[in-house]
């Protein structure tokens, strides 16, 4: 695996994705609620937040994007995956931490209650 730090503008695209500059990157082990294509309003508001709060965790600066989980670079969507890191700790953890994503256990679980 290969860390770089990049001396470039960071941007949330929602709460486990970012680009950085033409690069998309997602954000490895984790699952956060859509803000697209969210299956209710609830899940919408809370991808909204964590968007929001992951874009404050990559303007605090000293962001380290390690890519790659070992077996693979890119998912099927062509996103870079990779483990992303701010301020010396883990932005996934973090938003995990906060309840803003879960873990990611192969599969999507909802977000909306029936």
């Amino acid at each position: 695996m290969l860390a770089l730090l990049f001396a470039l503008t960071f941007t949330a695209i929602d709460g486990d994705t970012l680009a950085a500059g033409e690069e998309i990157i997602r954000i490895l082990n984790i699952d956060a609620p859509e803000t697209r294509d969210a299956k209710c309003d609830a899940e919408r508001r809370l991808g909204h937040v964590a968007k929001r709060r992951l874009q404050e965790l990559l303007d605090a600066g000293d962001v380290i994007v390690t890519r790659g989980d070992g077996n693979r670079m890119t998912d099927k969507y062509g996103r870079t995956l990779a483990r992303v890191s701010a301020q010396g700790r883990d932005v996934g953890e973090r938003l995990v931490d906060e309840e803003l994503a879960r873990p990611w256990t192969g599969h999507r679980r909802p977000w909306c209650r029936d």
